[in-house]
Order: structure tokens, then sequence, then C-alpha cells
């Protein structure tokens, strides 16, 4: 049996077989009426059809709220105004523009993508979930999201605020930290979607349901009395929307000590490496990272060794970790330098891609 676009390779179609909680269509129609009155509209990726455009929101959304994301789409878009130009353009270039939005694998994928769509693509996205889905850093939710918006396809989107709607809508109590569980909540989110006027509707539906989860449905304190599709909520009328969704599993967060050598010359240049593939900050540049005072000391000529500055050390917060970052300051000759790296002056390292807190740092002082 072929797996239809969308579907991942194996699964059968009798997984959406168990009884829904709500009626398809019903659950399709208020989603997508409520959304052409009440969802979000005029945000700058929406009303266009363009691939290049909607991928690239869909990426910079992944783990980061909208209003974080505006400027950078812009900057972004200026700068490599299509897929052709971002897939010509350096590496540094690209993480250049996306220096502060974090998760910096996106931005490595994302020109990786980008050369492949021009490479064996012609230069035109695939059309359908299921192709996009072979390309660098797109997911079966990123895929269906880009193939239903772009192209009308019917193809279900599961990211973290419509798994929550979902989930909600119809009871559904199983474990997502179980990968079984959450294949049939993916089979569920098929079931649901809209069977007519897919050009029109599957755009509407997909934005609602987003909308929903990020406006309404929220985590605590949901708009209950405001959901367009309340009359068809099993956790509603249970009384219990926090309830759901349920996922045991547990992100372990842990903490790790870096120090940082903020190096500078007379001149006022500092001396910025590229950070080693992968590992934290991968790819940017980054003043010389030590994991201990110790080794940062070795790394500095003698005589300096009793003539430099500690700053005031700060935490910057990862998803899975804290990062207590200690700067140390030296003067150091021109000559010197801390395995492969350059000096950079003031005009010149505003430019290059630096993680959030180093480029932070290097503005305030």
């Amino acid at each position: 049996m072929t797996s239809p676009p969308g579907r991942p390779k194996g699964e059968q179609p009798e997984c959406v077989a168990r009884r829904l909680s709500c009626d398809p269509a019903g659950f399709a129609g208020r989603v997508i009426r409520w959304q052409r009155t009440h969802g979000r509209n005029t945000l700058p990726w929406q009303n266009t059809r363009d691939p290049y455009r909607v991928w690239l929101s869909e990426i910079m959304l992944q783990q980061t709220q909208v209003a974080a994301v505006l400027g950078y789409y812009e900057r972004f878009l200026t700068r490599f105004p299509d897929v052709q130009g971002l897939a010509a353009a350096p590496l540094d270039d690209v993480l250049a523009q996306w220096s502060g939005l974090g998760y910096y694998s996106r931005a490595r994928n994302l020109h990786a993508c980008a050369q492949q769509v021009v490479q064996l693509h012609g230069g035109a996205f695939p059309q359908t979930a299921l192709v996009l889905q072979t390309l660098p850093g797109i997911g079966p939710s990123t895929a269906a999201a880009i193939s239903s918006f772009c192209f009308g396809e019917r193809a279900a989107i599961l990211d973290g605020n419509v798994k929550r709607v979902l989930t909600r809508v119809l009871g559904f109590g199983e474990d997502l930290a179980s990968s079984t569980n959450e294949k049939q909540l993916w089979c569920h989110a098929r079931a649901l979607l809209p069977a007519r006027e897919l050009q029109e509707n599957m755009p509407r539906y997909t934005q609602g349901l987003m909308d929903i989860g990020a406006t309404v449905c929220l985590p605590r304190n949901p708009g209950c009395l405001i959901c367009p599709v309340q009359t068809q909520c099993t956790a509603c009328a249970e009384g219990r929307p926090e309830a759901y969704p349920v996922k045991t599993r547990k992100l372990k967060r842990g903490a790790e000590s870096l120090w940082l050598l903020h190096a500078r010359a007379e001149n006022g240049a500092v001396w910025l490496q590229k950070r080693p593939t992968p590992g934290v900050w991968a790819g940017l540049y980054c003043l010389p990272v030590f994991a201990s005072r110790a080794a940062l000391d070795a790394a500095l000529p003698q005589p300096v060794r009793g003539n430099v500055r500690e700053v005031e050390p700060f935490v910057h917060v990862l998803t899975h970790k804290d990062l207590h970052l200690h700067p140390i300051q030296a003067m150091l000759p021109a000559g010197w330098s801390a395995g492969e790296g350059a000096w950079f002056g003031a005009r010149e390292w505003p430019g290059l891609g630096l993680p959030a807190p180093v480029r932070r740092f290097l503005e305030a002082v």
C-alpha cells in the first residue's frame, strides 16, 4: 500500500478508524469561519503563496515568538529576496543575518535547504509534504504547513500549539512521550482536515489551528468562552482543559560554566574565532571559549596573566541548560593569536554572525 502525501512511510490509514469525539466536517468549518473573521491575517508572511516566504517564516517561528521574528524576517528578505540568492550566499552571511535569533542549526539547515532546492529541484520548492520532508531542516509539520499554505495540499500540521488544541478537543489523554501515541494523534489530525475546496480551505484551516493555539487555547487559563470549537471540545466539557496534552518525559536541564577571553588590541580590535561544529554556537564567530579559568590563563602570554580584568559573570539561558559566562578582559599585542581566528575592528565585528550574549557583551563594553 502506498502512503499518501504527508503520511509517514509504513503508517496504515486504518489508524484513523478510532472514533473521533467530534464531527470532522463541522470542526474544520468552525475553524475556517473563525479564522476568516477573528484570526491573524496581517502578518507579513500571510496572504502569500510564495513557498520561499512561507518556508522562511515557518523555520524562524520554530521555538520563537512572533514578536521576535518580525524584524528578522523583513531584514532577511531584504538581504536574501529569493531562494536563489540565499543558496548563493556564504554561510557566514546567513549566520550574520540570523545572529541573535537563536537555535543556529536552523540557519545552517536553511542555507543547506536553499542549496538543495536550487540544485535538485531547479529553484522551485516541491509541492507535497512528502517530498518537502526530504529537505534539510523540514520536518513533517513544517512540510505540511508549506504544502497546505502554498499548494492547498490536504496535509496536517502538528506543532506544539496544535497538539494542545487537538488533544483538548478530542480528549486525547494518551502520553505523547510515546511515539506510538503521537502517531495516533497524527492520524486524528489528518481525519479532521477539510475535504472540499482545498485551495481555499486548507490555508485558512491550517492558519486557524495555529491562531487558536496561539491566542485562545493557551497552556494556562485558556479562553474557552471565546473558542470557536468550544461546543465540540471534550476537555472543556470535562472542565479541565489544562489536563491536556499529557507528556510525562521532561527535558532535563543542566548548567555549564564557560570562560570568555575578551582579547583587545591597542587599536580597539577584538580577537574572534569560529566555533566548531557540532557544539554550542556552532559556526558562529565568538570570543575564545574555555572550560576553566586555568585553561584561559594558559592561553595568555606569561606577562599578561597578572594584568587581566574580571568582568561580572552573567547567565545565558538555553533550552536545555544555563550557561554561566565569565568574561576576562586582556590587552594583547596585535601579533598574538589563540588558535584559528582573527582581529576584527569596531566596524567589522557587528556584521558577523555572533552569539546573542557575546554580541550584547561587546556592545556594552
